[in-house]
């Protein structure tokens, strides 16, 4: 059983993420969720992140607010995929709860003092959060079990040529996560691109009872899903990695995140030629797909057997 804290921007592949993990309790004790700005805005992620704790029944799960806006620049949000709620078509009842009191930053380095080497933090959204809990309490980099992260690439960029949208939303965040000390495992879009809910996917859903209007409705929401493409889950790539990490490639790296230029800001430069230093990431080359998708619809099934 590995304990787990999420931290993401709901979201509509943070949505598939959180069922994800939601359907794997019998390998991950999810510890609580901490909210971003990102795909759309900070009252935005936490509201969906809040439906989704009463949708999915995660219980009493924290979920606690963060960090609005990133650290030095101005705002990146990704509207125009995860539409104006950020979950896209995806309707859920506004959650009757409220959110924990306090700051996310200070809910991460709380949590993670409370068990030291435990905890493994999967952050799947932009990495304003952790960047201040670092500079906050530097023992976090020791506390944390592992550090995973749906963001980056070695190859290509999705919101620019040269950026992934998560670095983009907050490249000075980024690259104090990268230099922190500890070993980053990213899960970039060289990956989570192979990923992607096609026509056979998508009937494996369907038959999912009330999960499948999580599912389904959002799936199709940013792309076509036809037979031989469709829209990536990348969010999910993070948490299936904490379930089975032999699903992917990994190779040590050291990643340097583009904060000055005009074209490359946010870019994840990485270089696999280590010549005698320190990797500071594991960074993922290769997925394999079929298995994904196995371990993805096995813990979504456990999960419609529960809702019903």
């Amino acid at each position: 059983m590995k304990k787990v804290l999420i931290d993401c921007d709901p979201g509509i592949d943070d949505a598939l993420a959180l069922a994800l993990a939601a359907g794997s309790r019998d390998a991950l004790d999810l510890v609580g969720v901490t909210t971003v700005g990102g795909n759309v805005d900070l009252p935005l992620t936490t509201a969906n992140a809040l439906a989704l704790r009463e949708f999915l029944e995660l219980g009493d799960l924290p979920v606690t607010p963060g960090s609005a806006g990133a650290l030095l620049r101005h705002t990146v949000r990704a509207g125009h995929i995860h539409g104006e709620s950020g979950l896209g078509a995806v309707v859920l009842p506004a959650a009757v709860r409220k959110a924990a009191e306090g700051h996310a930053v200070d809910f991460i380095i709380d949590t993670l003092r409370a068990a030291p080497g435990e905890i493994t933090l999967v952050a799947i959204g932009p990495l304003t959060n952790l960047a201040l809990a670092v500079r906050k309490e530097p023992r976090v980099v020791e506390w944390a079990r592992d550090l995973v992260i749906m963001g980056g690439s070695y190859t290509r960029g999705n919101h620019n040529p040269a950026a992934e949208f998560n670095m983009l939303a907050d490249p000075e965040a980024a690259a104090i996560v990268f230099e922190a000390g500890w070993t980053v495992t990213m899960l970039g879009l060289d990956v989570t691109l192979t990923a992607v809910v096609n026509t056979a996917v998508l009937e494996r859903m369907r038959p999912l009872g009330r999960l499948a209007e999580l599912l389904v409705a959002g799936s199709q929401s940013y792309k076509a899903v036809t037979d031989d493409s469709g829209p990536a889950i990348h969010d999910a790539c993070a948490v299936a990695y904490t379930l089975d990490p032999s699903l992917f490639t990994c190779v040590p790296a050291v990643v340097n995140v583009e904060t000055a230029g005009l074209y490359t800001r946010g870019m994840t430069v990485t270089d696999f030629d280590l010549a005698g230093r320190r990797p500071n990431a594991l960074v993922a080359t290769a997925l394999d797909v079929p298995r994904f998708w196995d371990l993805v619809i096995g813990a979504y099934g456990s999960l419609a057997a529960r809702l019903g």
